[in-house]
This record gives structure tokens, C-alpha cells and sequence, in this order.
């Protein structure tokens, strides 16, 4: 088989998340460990950081990321979903994984994963640790796919933990509480590892205060030591300036992902960077300055407040829940514009109606859908939308609707994109 065959295959073959939803989940770690044992255990054969939390997670693995490759480390990054490629989950210093190694992991293992039949993602994971362990990395991130401890990537013991913040998504599998899903995301804090907390959140920080209690844990609450004195954003670069309380220093950072909830996530990142150095790690303050800086071109992220149009101004977000959507409201509060209009499109399985409902009113929408199983109707989202008064237009396919409504705004006129991932993967231009 090819490359492309060979996705295919395992797609028709393997239980898919981001195609079918709860159905693909798979709630115990067996199979990961029977895959990694299978593989000859290739999680302990190299040093990483987990890094898990509701909104932000992605963001902040790729800015380790880019922050050890300025520090000059072999830099492994394991993320979910992918946009465009599924190359992009799995990176060293930047560089997507070559297709040749997917083919050759899948014809190396295809009767165990036909005797096994695992989740599409466990078969990934397994590929990923199999591929840093094999190229030597210094160093892996491993984002958490979904909750943190029953995830696939939970069998690993990382330098450091990173949980970014706690809100409600996949209410169906982690809960619908807070502390629920707190919970779940708390298994990914081990015995004697130190664990950071990007943002502090009451009902989320008793939950991590006993499991750090628990596992005989150091744990650090970012938002405590990182105060922030100013966020601005000049020519597509967020500046950020927060003061070091503890060690009574100013910190400026220059960031290419310009999203306001991007505030917290570079607290934990300082954070997490000063506990690395103490663990041995060799990160001067230029590293972090530039990893930061430079994070997009260094690991080729996307779909974060990504400009894709200066005039009229158009941006796509990935952010797909009400946590993240109303951190983007915020951040668009930075910008002046005419006329703000919504490109939108959700997933079925999203608390889509609390989503709408702090939508604004004054805003122009166009109803797309993501061209995955579990996209909702536009129709029925246009539907929807009609119950918060918000009114629009069904263009189903998201590039049709980017250039409708370029033909339609002012040039001073402001675009967003989003409501889901898939809906920014549709992107042609991403």
C-alpha cells in the first residue's frame, strides 16, 4: 500500500474520534500497553512532557516545542487532531513525520493491529513512540487527546506535567461537572513529577491540590506567580509583558499566536521552562524569547487566530467550545472594524446552544459544515441560530463561504472562521 492506502485502511479498518465521536473512545489504557509491549515498550526509551488541559493544550505543547528546538534539543511533538495531513500529529524539531515511516509501521504490525483492533488514536500513539524512540529525540511533547487518565498517551512518566485549564467539552465522556472533568484531567499527574497549572480555577484547583497531595507532588499554580501588565497586539504579533513576582523581574515576550487566552497559556510555559532548567534542561531566557516569537515558523502550527486575509481582515480559530469561543469574543474586543462577520460551523456533540447564545447579535453570519460524520446540518444550525436571533446564510462549503463574504464586506470589515476544527481543516487556503 502507499501512503494515502494506507490511511485509508486504517480509517475503514479502526474506530475514529474525530470522525465518529464516543463510539471510538476507548475508556482503559489495555491496548496502548499491549501496543507499546508489542512495540518493545518504545515510551521509555526517550524524555517528555505530557501536557493536557481543555483549551490550550496544543498551543502550549507547541511552544515547548519551539522553545527546546531554540535551546538546541531533538525535539519530538505528539499532537491531535491534524488539520490538513495526518503527518502534522507527529513531528521532530518541526518536520512531519515522513509518510514512508506510517506505511512501513503499518505493514511491520498489520496482523497484531488486525488481532487487536484498537482505536485509530492507540494505533497512532503507538506510531509516534515508536518513531521518537527510534530517531533519538532529546525530548518528546505529548499532547493528551482526550481527557488525561484513561488517554492513550498516559502511559508515559514525562520530566514535567502540564495541565493548561479546565472547562466543559466531551461532557458525554469526562462529565459535566467541573470537578469531574478535573478529575480526568488530574490522571496525568504522577508520583514525584512535578505538575504546573497554567490558570487557577476554584472548583479545578482542590481536585489538583489533592492529587498532587496524593502522588507526593510539587505543583505550581502559574497564575499566581505571573501577573500579567499589558497585552497588545502590533502587526500580527501579540506582545505580553508579565511580572515575576517570586523573583521580582519584568518579562516581555513577543508571541506569533496573538489570541488573548494565549495570556495564561505563556504563564505555564514560563513556568513549566524554569522547572525543566531545574530538572538538568539548559533553556536560557534568549530561548524562550525566540521559541516563543518564532513558535509557528519553528513547528509549522495552524489555525490559531491565523490571519488569512489582511483586507477585509479574515482570521480562522480552532477554538470549538464555550470556553474557547468566548476567549475569542475577548480577543476580536482588541480590534476595530465596521462590520464583524461569523463563518461558523459545529459539531454535533458540542453544547452548541450555549455557544449561540453569547454570540453577537450585530454580527453577519454564514452557516458552514465540516465535512466529517459527525458535522451538524447547516440547516439545522441556521435553524438553531434563529432562536437567539441570530440570522444568516447557509453556504455549506467553508472556502465557498470565504469568498462570499469577501465579496460582500468592506475592507474595513472583520471576518471569523471557526466554530470547529474541522471547519478550519477545510480551509483550502490553511
Amino acid at each position: 500500500m502507499n501512503y494515502q492506502e494506507t490511511i485509508e485502511y486504517l480509517y475503514q479498518l479502526l474506530p475514529v474520534f474525530h470522525r465518529e465521536g464516543k463510539k471510538a473512545y476507548k475508556a482503559d489504557l489495555k491496548n496502548t500497553l499491549a501496543i507499546c509491549e508489542h512495540l518493545g515498550n518504545p515510551q521509555h526509551q526517550f524524555k517528555s512532557i505530557h501536557v493536557g488541559g481543555t483549551n490550550g493544550k496544543g498551543s502550549s505543547s507547541h511552544f515547548l516545542a519551539s522553545i527546546l528546538q531554540e535551546a538546541g534539543y531533538k525535539t519530538g511533538l505528539y499532537t491531535s487532531p491534524h488539520l490538513k495531513s495526518f503527518t502534522e500529529r507527529i513531528k521532530i524539531n518541526g518536520q512531519p513525520i515522513p509518510e514512508q515511516e506510517v506505511v512501513d509501521y503499518v505493514e511491520r504490525n498489520k496482523a497484531f493491529i488486525l488481532d487487536l483492533r484498537p482505536s485509530f488514536f492507540e494505533c497512532t500513539v503507538g506510531l509516534a513512540f515508536e518513531y521518537f524512540a527510534s530517531q533519538n529525540v532529546d525530548i518528546a511533547i505529548i499532547e493528551v487527546g482526550l481527557g488525561g487518565r484513561l488517554d492513550s498517551t498516559n502511559v508515559i512518566t514525562p520530566e514535567l506535567s502540564l495541565i493548561t485549564n479546565i472547562s466543559f467539552d466531551h461532557t458525554d465522556i469526562l462529565g459535566n461537572t467541573i470537578e469531574q472533568i478535573a478529575t480526568e484531567k488530574a490522571g496525568i499527574i504522577k508520583p514525584k513529577i512535578p505538575v504546573v497549572i497554567s490558570q487557577r480555577q476554584p472548583e479545578a484547583d482542590v481536585v489538583f491540590q489533592n492529587k498532587a497531595v496524593e502522588t507526593s507532588t510539587v505543583i505550581s499554580f502559574a497564575s499566581d506567580r505571573y501577573i500579567l501588565n499589558e497585552y497588545s497586539v502590533v502587526e500580527n504579533f501579540a506582545k505580553v509583558e508579565y511580572s515575576d513576582t517570586q523573583n521580582k523581574e519584568i518579562i516581555n515576550l513577543e508571541s506569533q499566536l496573538i489570541g488573548r487566552y494565549q495570556i495564561d497559556n505563556l504563564r505555564g510555559i514560563i513556568n513549566a521552562v524554569e522547572i525543566l532548567n531545574k530538572r538538568g534542561f539548559a533553556i536560557d531566557k534568549k530561548d524562550l524569547e525566540r521559541g516563543v516569537a518564532k513558535v509557528v515558523t519553528n513547528t509549522g502550527l495552524k489555525g490559531r487566530w491565523q490571519t488569512l486575509r489582511e483586507t477585509p481582515k479574515v482570521i480562522c480559530d480552532t477554538g470549538h467550545n464555550i470556553a474557547g469561543i468566548t476567549e475569542n469574543l475577548v480577543t476580536l474586543d482588541k480590534y476595530r472594524y465596521h462590520q464583524l462577520w461569523m463563518i461558523l460551523g459545529f459539531v454535533s456533540d458540542k453544547d452548541i446552544r450555549a455557544i449561540l447564545e453569547i454570540l453577537p447579535k450585530t454580527a453577519k453570519f454564514v452557516f458552514c459544515q465540516a465535512d466529517v460524520p459527525r458535522a451538524l446540518e447547516a440547516d439545522d444550525l441556521q435553524q438553531l441560530a434563529k432562536d437567539y436571533q441570530l440570522e444568516g446564510t447557509v453556504i455549506k462549503d467553508v472556502n465557498k463561504a470565504i469568498d462570499w463574504v469577501v465579496q460582500q464586506a468592506s475592507e474595513d470589515d472583520f471576518v471569523y472562521v471557526g466554530g470547529s476544527t474541522f471547519v478550519v481543516a477545510g480551509i483550502h487556503q490553511l
